[in-house]
């Protein structure tokens, strides 16, 4: 796979399929996601530049670094946003912004 061929793909794909609905039914999982956009763990790994059983077990953990949510998002070519909801409002958490450039 030719560099940045993998983002612009998985981005093409995303905005394509903008909907977030699998067979009638909202899209709760980033596996199920993932499918939905017809890219394969394989896919997705080549992108990341990782291994693909990386992509299987963090599409099985419950709980992960926001860090690794996001790149495994944007590398779908989408972007991940944190929204803390309370009984007077929500809240968008923007401190992780710069979470590459402290921990990267």
């Amino acid at each position: 796979m030719q560099p940045g061929a993998g983002e612009t793909g998985a981005a093409d794909t995303a905005r394509a399929g903008a909907d977030l609905r699998h067979r009638g039914r909202p899209i709760r999982q980033v596996h199920e996601h993932r499918r939905a956009l017809g890219l394969s763990q394989k896919m997705l790994s080549e992108v990341l530049h990782v291994q693909q059983p990386a992509i299987a077990k963090m599409e099985k953990r419950t709980d992960m670094y926001i860090s690794t949510l996001r790149s495994h998002i944007e590398a779908m070519g989408g972007q991940l946003e944190v929204i803390a909801r309370f009984p007077d409002g929500a809240v968008k958490i923007s401190n992780f912004a710069d979470l590459d450039e402290r921990h990267g």
